[in-house]
């Protein structure tokens, strides 16, 4: 799968996001708009995906009751992050800006996602 590609596809996709990863069998493909500072060193994302897997994990064991989790988003004081499942344990994890229309970048994310079928 072209990674990188991807990443970049869903960073040109809204002006908005900030970060673009994604996080699959242990490896992290990802890019930054150029210009913007990271807030999260490479170790720190590296440290919260595996987090984040864990907690996808807990949310599929609800499927069958409340349906497949489509993504999951996060509000902080710097910026709105998302995390979208990809395949068997992978994630897609962007960050946007805080005057971002997060549920309109979501679905563009989506359409990619489908796409290339992630």
């Amino acid at each position: 799968m072209e990674y990188e590609k991807i990443c970049e596809m869903i960073l040109e996709c809204d002006k908005n996001i900030r970060y673009v990863g994604i996080y699959d069998y242990g490896e992290l493909y990802d890019i930054m708009r150029p210009g913007l500072k990271n807030y999260l060193s490479r170790e720190e994302t590296e440290l919260s995906l595996s987090q984040a897997i864990y907690r996808w994990a807990t949310r599929k064991k609800t499927a069958d009751k409340i349906g497949k989790p489509i993504y999951a988003l996060a509000k902080y004081e710097k910026i709105y992050r998302v995390t979208i499942p990809i395949g068997g344990a992978g994630l897609i994890l962007i960050s946007t800006e805080l005057d971002s229309d997060v549920n309109s970048i979501v679905e563009k994310i989506l359409t990619i996602k489908n796409k290339y079928s992630l």
